[in-house]
């Protein structure tokens, strides 16, 4: 899930990509050590580094967040697809495994019944097979292939394992960028870098795969502590973002035809297609 926190670090991961654009081990924008983080800045620790000619970049929330959901009951959304690293192959009567072991769902259908084995995080393909072997009637497995017994209608399936996410709510929190420098020029050539590529921004990638709104909010601009050393400048922006949850999904692969007389109401019969 994305709460505040996750907000605040990717405000000041993004701003750390703007002032270091060659990297962390390369200049910055303004051509002096720059210190870009989430929070406020200690006292002692910035007017020390203000006078050994380095800038600080704080990114904090300003106050109580609005509340902008808009609808309640909102659905489940993949975010993640299914992967499949194993390969199922069908010759016959015979099932070969091969490929890398991950979670996954390993389906064989035989004559209409279907069989699933799911895999465990300490199997092999040996092991997977003989667990799937386990589960039909009259079949046997040797290393990674399994046999089969009285088949006249086999296939095989393998199903992924998803992400999917969905949001519980969403808000709208301020956030302050502010810029300390030890000269207006530092400020300045820092601060108009930031501001034009986040104002040219729309959406925040969050870690738990949602997405956030970013945008404009005001600027504000002090040289009151001049004689202290200390220019700011304070870039407000806007975030709207979700608060999520996130559950693991497994694909279909064993979907079942329920025939029903329609006349009496009875199933007459169920199979696996």
């Amino acid at each position: 899930m994305a709460d505040l926190s996750d907000v605040l670090n990717q405000l000041a991961a993004r701003v750390a990509t703007i002032v270091y654009p060659g990297g962390s081990g390369q200049p910055s924008i303004s051509g002096i050590p720059t210190k870009i983080y989430p929070g406020w800045p200690v006292g002692n620790v910035l007017e020390a580094d203000l006078k050994a000619g380095k800038a600080h970049i704080s990114v904090y929330p300003r106050g109580p967040d609005r509340k902008t959901t808009r609808y309640l009951g909102r659905s489940w959304v993949p975010i993640t697809a299914p992967v499949h690293t194993v390969t199922m192959t069908v010759a016959g009567a015979v099932v070969t495994l091969s490929g890398a072991v991950s979670a996954q769902n390993l389906l064989v259908s035989l004559n209409g019944t279907g069989y699933v084995y799911a895999m465990q995080a300490n199997d092999t393909l040996t092991t997977a097979a003989t667990g799937l072997a386990s589960l039909i009637p009259g079949a046997s497995s040797s290393g990674p292939v399994v046999t089969l017994t009285g088949a006249h209608s086999v296939f095989a399936r393998v199903g992924g394992i998803g992400t999917s996410i969905k949001e519980t709510k969403r808000q709208e929190q301020q956030f302050q960028i502010t810029v300390w420098a030890p000269t207006p020029a530092t400020r300045d050539a820092t601060a108009k870098q930031i501001d034009s590529i986040l104002s040219d921004a729309t959406n925040m990638a969050l870690p738990d795969g949602s997405a956030g709104i970013i945008r404009y909010a005001q600027t504000l601009q002090t040289d009151q502590l001049e004689k202290a050393g200390l220019y700011r400048r304070d870039l407000i922006y806007s975030v709207d973002y979700a608060t999520t949850q996130t559950q693991q999904f497994a694909e279909a692969i064993a979907p079942a035809l329920n025939i029903v007389n329609a006349q009496t109401g009875l199933p007459v019969s169920t199979s696996n297609p």
